[in-house]
């Protein structure tokens, strides 16, 4: 809400960002980029570079207080001498940005004049990518480096407009400071950053199609891995289909941020490029080394020291593809029974997109546990009652070998780009859980509407419901049981609340005139039922005498 200080009314911080993310969005608009599939790269990496260069501004100042002082901290900057300038690089924390005076935003603005305006721009993000390029950058498989930034303006078709496109982004940025949001923390840039992506991040990006996480699931998990474990340092978590980060994010601020290491993969340029934007924005630059493109399932990129084995991790999260056509790539998957331990699945001969990927995933997840590892996957809620097939496999071996300890069915339309039921699979691979967890709540949330999309999100007090039930181990009728793995094993494996639910009969107590009563009246309508019958089966024989040969 804005802030009302000396009568007038003051926009918040994060008010001004949301202006700014539109005015980005408008401008790619306005020069044809609106819905083009490069959009996202415009807009997330124009972002960076202001959220960078505000960074680098804020951080600086600490160090140098005359730019504190400084009425222009940017144009004073501009005046230090090459030997003050590396002082200060060498004094900045490694994961600050190191920016030279022709970096600077208000430098490009006083450049606008020029009439290659498009490859001073260009150039500039280049530099920068450059200068930061052993920090800031993530890798591919192959080890391949992605820079922090790419020539921007080569989206624009039209050459000659390239220029004017390249004004008008810095002239949306150099009225707006990040300063402000410098002492926010997760909350607000998570908030942030899925307003920035929640055009780019849709099931209409083809066949590895990102799936956003609602901030509120990656909120369920995060806390009910963690626990009330308060004492946690130097742990590392891991997520082999990270999309965007929102699950890995969510994770890292439950453990604190400064007590974790982030490592990813996923197959997805686009999520490359949106992760490593997360991770930046939440104070997660070491981890950037961590954030690797490429196939989870054929080449993870995580090793054990041994360079064969998979890296083990203390807790590993993932929201998966549920179903894809992975045919081109089965076979080498098969090839690795060990990681596969419970199969793969086979290709169907029609519909090849129905290929159930994320079993893979689920058994990729286990394999990633360390011994005390905790990990969460979500998966389609028809998973808790699979009965054959790799589904049927997985299942029985995470109850047989008590991995599993807690299974959570959530909301219909709770995911914004599949109309898939999901639900959360919890996994201790101690193996010490007594009981197993399992909360149906489907019947949860409230309804709003997304565009042309009807949605249903998780209210606070829903989370906090679903967390402490979850902890506590609660029997809640019609919402939670916590039952022993044979009574999991008695009924078929079924991981599904409902079905451990009591059956309720009611029972009324009548007398003898209100029985006698009620009797009469299902007799008396059950006549009125017998007579409208009679009535219309003879209404169908006279019309069937009229039904005449021509």
């Amino acid at each position: 809400m804005p802030k009302i200080e000396n009568g007038e009314c003051e926009m918040d911080i994060k008010e001004k960002t949301v202006i700014l993310i539109d005015a980005l969005k408008a401008t790619c608009q306005s020069y044809g980029m609106g819905n083009d599939g490069n959009e996202y790269k415009i807009i997330t990496q124009v972002f960076l570079y202001k959220f960078l260069n505000d960074k680098f501004g804020y951080e600086i100042k600490k160090i140098y207080p005359k730019l504190a002082s400084s009425e222009k901290w940017d144009i004073e900057y501009m005046n230090l001498s090459d030997e003050d300038r590396l002082n200060i690089f060498d004094e900045m924390s490694p994961d600050i940005p190191r920016l030279n005076p022709e970096h600077l935003i208000s430098f490009l603005w006083n450049q606008q004049a020029k009439g290659d305006f498009d490859i001073i721009f260009d150039n500039t993000m280049i530099d920068i990518a450059d200068l930061n390029s052993a920090i800031f950058s993530t890798q591919t498989t192959q080890n391949t480096k992605i820079p922090l930034f790419e020539k921007l303006t080569q989206y624009i078709t039209d050459e000659s407009q390239r220029a004017p496109f390249a004004r008008a982004l810095v002239d949306k940025l150099v009225n707006f400071s990040f300063e402000e949001a410098f002492i926010e923390h997760y909350d607000f840039f998570a908030s942030i950053f899925e307003y920035l992506i929640k055009d780019y991040n849709t099931a209409g990006g083809g066949k590895y199609a990102e799936y956003y996480t609602p901030h509120a699931i990656a909120t369920i998990m995060a806390r009910l891995l963690v626990g009330e474990n308060t004492d946690l340092h130097s742990i590392e978590c891991y997520d082999p289909s990270a999309g965007t980060g929102t699950l890995l994010m969510a994770l890292g601020h439950q453990i604190g941020e400064d007590r974790c290491t982030i490592f990813s993969q996923d197959i997805s340029q686009r999520s490359n490029k949106m992760l490593k934007l997360n991770l930046i924005l939440n104070g997660l630059v070491s981890s950037l080394d961590h954030a690797v493109q490429g196939d989870t399932l054929i080449s993870p990129y995580h090793k054990a020291d041994d360079g064969q084995k998979l890296r083990q991790f203390d807790f590993v999260v993932s929201n998966p593809p549920f179903k894809m056509d992975f045919s081109d790539t089965r076979e080498k998957i098969a090839a690795m029974p060990a990681r596969f331990w419970a199969g793969v699945p086979l290709v169907p001969k029609k519909k090849k997109e129905s290929m159930a990927i994320y079993t893979c995933f689920i058994q990729h997840v286990v394999n990633s546990l360390k011994k005390t590892g905790k990990g969460a996957i979500v998966v389609p809620t028809g998973f808790l009652t699979a009965k054959s097939s790799v589904e049927g496999k997985v299942l029985k071996k995470l109850v047989d070998d008590h991995i599993v300890y807690g299974a959570i069915s959530m909301p219909s339309n709770v995911f914004a780009n599949t109309g898939t039921n999901v639900s959360v699979l919890f996994f201790d691979n101690s193996k010490t859980a007594d009981k197993v967890v399992l909360i149906d709540a489907s019947k949860l949330g409230e309804e709003y509407k997304d565009g042309n999309n009807q949605k249903r999100r998780l209210r606070d007090f829903e989370i906090d419901q679903i967390v402490e039930t979850f902890l506590n181990k609660e029997a809640v009728e019609d919402f939670s049981v916590a039952v022993t793995y044979d009574e999991i094993v008695a009924k078929k494996y079924s991981l599904s609340a409902g079905q451990y639910f009591d059956v309720k009969i009611e029972y009324v107590e009548l007398s003898q005139d209100e029985f006698t009563q009620r009797m009469l009246s299902y007799q008396t309508k059950l006549q009125e039922y017998f007579d409208e019958g009679a009535k219309l089966q003879n209404e169908i024989m006279e019309q069937l005498k009229k039904v005449k040969y021509e």
